[in-house]
């Protein structure tokens, strides 16, 4: 009886011409995600001085160093909130339309324009003598500029314009991936549209924006041109970005850089931990209702 070849070795056991294509992934997130993951881990563990935690130690001994968490997530929940909040109503919307491309067009826009060149635009547009200031004040509603840059509100402002196209294509993907049977099935049981959305499209949609919300999250989390450009980087829009980069570029200690970036990520886990966890209270099953 012959032996079988190598390659019908290998492919009895999963590995032939099909298993080759996941090679290339698999070098990228290895050389883009996993090694820089462990390099910065280690640099953290190796500060300057004093033992393997000092960095860490540091960080959380220092008021203006830890209440950043603080100042990022004060940011980034309430601009994913609001996306989510305006996404998800144009999306149904938006499926129920002839010239559904064009307008999906229109609204993914900004994503082209990138976060500095947004925030040059709003620190024009939302100015003191900017379009906006102007315009109240020509019609009365104003009778002094209002202050919408160098502050919190300027940067809220940037994430919800580049932030909103990214969750809006996301929640249009899951919303047309649901049967519209569904949907006249519950209609010709007499279900009016509230009950529609409650209790047919918002449980088979919640685990699409679960994952929508993290990405969103983990997107505005992140934010650090339009802190620096539109906030207040010394006082309320000092973000955990910033933190890790005066310390690396700065204070040259790209030890305590990679700490406090290691802490950033670990506090985007936490919270995507705990909205997918979240997400099983309402609804277990399928993923979606989709077509065909």
């Amino acid at each position: 009886m012959s032996t079988p070849s190598l390659r019908h070795r290998l492919a009895a056991r999963g590995f032939d011409g099909t298993t080759l294509l996941v090679l290339p992934g698999l070098a990228v997130m290895l050389g883009l995600f996993i090694y820089p993951f462990f390099y910065g881990l280690a640099d953290s563990l190796m500060p300057k001085e004093g033992a393997w935690y000092a960095n860490y130690a540091a960080f959380f001994s220092d008021p203006f160093q830890y209440r950043t968490i603080a100042a990022t997530l004060w940011l980034a929940l309430p601009v994913t909130i609001v996306n989510l909040a305006f996404a998800v109503p144009i999306a149904f919307r938006v499926r129920l339309m002839t010239r559904q491309r064009l307008l999906t067009t229109i609204l993914v826009l900004p994503i082209t324009l990138g976060t500095v060149f947004v925030a040059d635009g709003l620190l024009t547009f939302l100015g003191p003598q900017g379009w906006f200031n102007r315009v109240l004040i020509l019609i009365g509603l104003l009778d002094a500029p209002v202050k919408l840059t160098n502050n919190y509100w300027g940067v809220f402002a940037s994430l919800v314009i580049t932030g909103f196209p990214f969750a809006f294509l996301l929640t249009l993907s899951y919303v047309t991936g649901i049967d519209p049977a569904i949907e006249q099935a519950a209609a010709t049981l007499g279900a009016s549209p509230r009950q529609r959305f409650m209790k047919v499209f918002l449980p088979l949609l919640v685990p699409g924006l679960a994952v929508t919300f993290c990405l969103a999250f983990v997107q505005a989390f992140a934010v650090f041109p339009s802190a620096v450009l539109l906030g207040a980087p010394a006082g309320p829009t000092r973000v955990i970005s910033i933190a890790a980069y005066q310390a690396a570029f700065e204070q040259y200690d790209h030890s305590l850089g990679s700490a406090i970036a290691m802490i950033m990520g670990a506090v985007e886990l936490i919270v995507v931990l705990i909205v997918l966890g979240g997400r099983s209270m309402f609804y277990r099953g399928p993923t979606g209702g989709t077509k065909g």
